[in-house]
């Protein structure tokens, strides 16, 4: 088993930076976190670089090309809020050094002709342009029932049993879509769902775009907000969220493109660029634009009023398919845009830093990674720079390792 020390690096934990150390990791392990290189060692000079564990993407629908694309940014982790790569379903992609590792929620509770239909065009078919649902062999996902609080209560057996990591609802009438008035979770089947979520041991996670959503998400009892409010912020909600000890992941870039917010600024990047094929630049530089009254100032404020009452945030990007039509994102790539709009929200770069990595891991239950100490995996993410003090410097990256395994690579260094 092949041992490596990553001498002269700045590091950031997961939770604070730790000034320059040595980092041994032996295999898929990190093994030493201080001290000398062991003797024999094969050496990585880490110096004018920051070494950090790999990022976590918390907000995702994916397959195994998006994976690939997100370890070439050094997102080593991406959970999956709606799609196919349930436990039962990813052994080969848990051992495939070569993409990042994946969690995910299986599929969401929704009703009959609930989100996210309405975001298909007629002619849209699974399978095609990286369906998360391609490439997978046996039964096909397993699709909860919805219709009525005794279905959901039944479905959430079914969706543990089918390897789902934790429960997903759609709290959405389409309003924020352009879609008004579809079907949409009532009260009553919502808190169902996540009272019997709660009873098998599931982590609950819900979608909402609006205030009242949210509102009703809380008083369910969820865990977990998988997006943020496209509307100003009300003392109320904040306060809401903050006395449910619930996290939040804003999922900020996604709000923007919402808007009519194009990824071209990241697009035109050279540090970017160099990774996208020509469908994801063209769905980076599209939008979904649906709700061009909104104000990416509005979502911003709110996130740093979220900050300001401590309450958990996480880096999400709701990066899915390489179309336009689901424009905006690209994996692996707006999970640094996400980290740049959290510093702009107000949020020290540290704290953006410790939302896609310590953070995320603590709230998911994913003990083995998000930092980087002794008996964790070698999930890590070397870049020129210092992102704790400049938060566009995490596009510098210079090394990518997943469970040791360090990625082949030809991106540009500055």
């Amino acid at each position: 088993m092949s041992t490596t020390a990553i001498t002269g690096a700045q590091v950031f934990d997961g939770e604070k930076p730790l000034g320059i150390t040595t980092v041994v990791f032996e295999g898929s392990r990190i093994v030493q976190v201080g001290g000398e290189a062991p003797a024999g060692a094969q050496t990585v000079d880490g110096t004018e670089a920051t070494l950090l564990p790999g990022l976590i993407d918390a907000h995702v629908h994916t397959d195994r090309a998006s994976l690939a694309l997100a370890l070439k940014f050094g997102v080593t982790t991406e959970l999956e809020m709606q799609g196919a790569n349930t436990r039962d379903r990813r052994a080969p992609i848990s051992e495939d050094d070569s993409v990042a590792d994946v969690r995910s929620s299986g599929f969401a509770l929704t009703p009959p002709g609930g989100h996210p239909s309405e975001l298909f065009p007629e002619d849209f078919h699974p399978g095609k342009a990286g369906d998360p649902g391609s490439g997978h062999r046996g039964e096909p996902p397993y699709h909860p029932d919805a219709t009525s609080p005794e279905a959901a209560v039944a479905s959430v057996p079914h969706l543990i049993a089918h390897g789902s990591d934790y429960i997903k609802f759609m709290i959405d009438d389409g309003s924020v879509e352009g879609h008004p008035g579809l079907p949409m979770l009532d009260q009553a089947t919502l808190t169902a769902g996540v009272t019997a979520a709660k009873k098998h041991g599931a982590l609950t996670v819900a979608h909402t775009l609006t205030i009242d959503a949210t509102r009703m998400a809380i008083e369910a009892g969820i865990d977990g907000l998988v997006h943020l409010f496209v509307e100003p912020a009300t003392d109320e909600i904040i306060t809401m969220i903050k006395d449910s000890g619930a996290f939040v992941v804003p999922c900020t870039v996604l709000n923007a493109s919402m808007m009519g917010i194009t990824g071209d600024q990241l697009a035109d990047d050279p540090r970017v660029a160099s990774r996208l094929d020509t469908d994801w630049d063209a769905t980076l530089r599209s939008c979904f634009g649906h709700y061009p009254q909104g104000k990416l100032q509005d979502v911003l404020d709110s996130v740093k009023a979220l900050a300001d009452a401590r309450v958990d945030l996480l880096v999400g990007t709701d990066a899915s398919q390489p179309m336009p039509f689901l424009g905006g994102l690209a994996h692996g790539a707006s999970v640094h845009q996400e980290l740049q709009h959290l510093v702009a929200a107000g949020l020290t770069p540290a704290a953006a830093l410790r939302a896609a990595t310590a953070t995320t891991a603590r709230r998911f239950h994913l003990s083995d990674r998000g930092r980087i100490a002794e008996g964790l995996r070698a999930d890590l993410l070397l870049v020129d720079g210092d992102p704790t003090t400049t938060i566009t410097d995490t596009l510098n990256t210079r090394a990518v390792w997943r469970r040791g395994t360090r990625l082949a690579s030809d991106w540009p260094r500055r």
